[in-house]
């Protein structure tokens, strides 16, 4: 083994790879999708890794019926060799896990999208829902786990994110010695937002959480949020000075370690021959200025505000009718919830909207694309002048450090302050409130009208720090976290 190469068990709900079958009707492996995946995808270059993860596809099913449920070998895109382990779930199991507990009731109340005075209302559907799909999905998560241990009882468990927040606590309970690390990419609520759960609901997360020996995090402002709620929600004695919470006698470091992607990545992409076409098409069409939102479909982006904020832009800029537009690439996401399938259907209204209202003759102020094209992204990220990213919360928003790598048009990155990315990018963009439309629009305005020398310099300033800080600078760092807590309890 290489220094510095350890072995390491992965777990999260997506997976590097899914299974399907080939026209000719052979299986074949397909690169799973989701920006977590990607992120942790070098880990499986460097280390010695366990990836468990749910099947997703009828043929993630077959294989796990193949084998019995056992991990198998497979390589990744650059031939580096990885265990692969798939847990079928109950499919009403599963469906309850993913599209009523952890999303929406966990995502929207991370993410504060509640109506309070209207929504939600509990009821013994969200209960069941737990107890039958929550629960159980963590439990078989944590049973593929304990098996793997008993295999190489030495080897650190990495968990991702909010579908897997009990998982923790029940390999902890019998396994006592596991050297367990948990990190969440959403944004963690203020303590008093928790009290939308039930007591023993928002009392069972905290507790799963605090099983580990390491909490990530993404911003100070998600830290301390946590700290503040297993404080005060689960009585857990927290050093804020320290960044550690002590529950049950064990004491967990909480940690923040800003997620971030792969520049070399993004410049092979950007002068590949897929995005060279897109990018030819979009040049061809492009108005004089363009302001370019990335994003899902997903109601914590702030699509309909953002619209509305460019009609208030149109409404005080006629000069700029007929030579500016907003080109929104937006990917669907998650239609199998209702609150999703509702909030794309108010951005297609509100789109529409605006457009009747100014398009004339060879110009739509919106250009709406709602599909996966991720080689069309990369070609817009080439040409915005304005990059817009209005979240009205976000646990980073990875958007926001791609498209700048690769703009070839000094564009200035207008930025939600309640995205995670404006802790670190915030010096460089230009803030907004992402409830203040007005305030938006006038960001809009100053990106278009910027001088020339400080839009440079502050994509430059974004460029620097992206590249001196890295997706292999985050995973070092977990690591880093992870040998400084086994090093604590040998």
């Amino acid at each position: 083994m290489a220094v510095g190469r350890r072995k390491l068990i992965v777990v999260s709900n997506r997976g590097p790879i899914t299974f399907r079958r080939a026209e000719d009707g052979t299986r074949a492996a397909r690169r799973g999708g989701g920006g977590l995946v990607t992120a942790l995808r070098s880990l499986v270059s460097h280390h010695d890794v366990t990836w468990i993860a749910s099947a997703m596809t009828d043929e993630d099913r077959a294989v796990v019926a193949e084998t019995g449920g056992r991990a198998i070998d497979e390589q990744s895109d650059d031939g580096s060799a990885f265990r692969l382990r798939l847990v079928a779930h109950d499919e009403s199991a599963y469906d309850w896990f993913y599209n009523v507990v952890s999303n929406p009731m966990l995502w929207f109340l991370q993410h504060y999208l509640w109506e309070l005075a209207y929504t939600p209302s509990l009821d013994v559907a969200l209960q069941h829902a737990w107890d039958e799909g929550y629960v159980r999905t963590n439990e078989a998560f944590a049973d593929a786990v304990l098996e793997e241990l008993e295999l190489e009882p030495d080897t650190a468990v990495f968990f991702h994110d909010y579908h897997l927040y009990l998982a923790p606590r029940i390999v902890r309970e019998r396994a006592p010695d596991a050297l367990l690390a948990h990190f969440v990419h959403i944004p963690w609520p203020q303590p008093d937002y928790w009290h939308v759960l039930p007591d023993p609901i928002r009392r069972a997360v905290h507790e799963g959480l605090l099983a580990n020996d390491v909490i990530g995090f993404h911003t100070e402002r998600w830290r301390l949020n946590f700290l503040r709620s297993a404080s005060d929600l689960a009585d857990a004695d927290c050093n804020f000075a320290e960044g550690t919470a002590t529950y049950c006698d064990r004491r967990s470091l909480v940690t923040v370690h800003p997620i971030s992607v792969d520049p070399g990545e993004f410049d092979e992409l950007a002068a590949s021959e897929a995005v060279l076409a897109a990018e030819r098409e979009l040049v061809a069409r492009r108005p004089e200025k363009l302001v370019l939102r990335v994003d899902r479909t997903d109601p914590s982006k702030n699509i309909v505000r953002g619209f509305r904020a460019f009609e208030l832009y149109l409404d005080a800029h006629q000069e700029m009718h007929g030579r500016v537009g907003m080109l929104a690439l937006l990917d669907p996401s998650r239609q199998d919830i209702p609150e999703y399938s509702e909030y794309l259907g108010a951005i297609q209204r509100e789109a529409r909207r605006v457009n009747d209202r100014f398009q004339r003759a060879g110009w739509t102020p919106i250009e709406l694309a709602i599909e996966d094209d991720f080689h069309g992204a990369i070609a817009a990220y080439k040409q915005f002048d304005v990059l817009f990213v209005n979240a009205i919360f976000d646990g980073m928003n990875l958007v926001a450090k791609e498209a700048p790598l690769v703009n070839e048009r000094d564009g200035v990155l207008v930025l939600s302050e309640n995205a995670g990315a404006h802790e670190e990018l915030g010096e460089w963009a230009l803030s907004v409130n992402p409830f203040d439309v007005a305030g938006q629009a006038d960001a809009i305005h100053r990106g278009l009208t910027m001088a020339p020398e400080e839009r440079r310099a502050r994509l430059d300033g974004i460029r620097t720090h992206v590249r001196e800080h890295d997706v292999a600078g985050w995973i070092a760092a977990q690591l880093a976290d992870l040998d400084r807590c086994g090093a604590a309890v040998s």
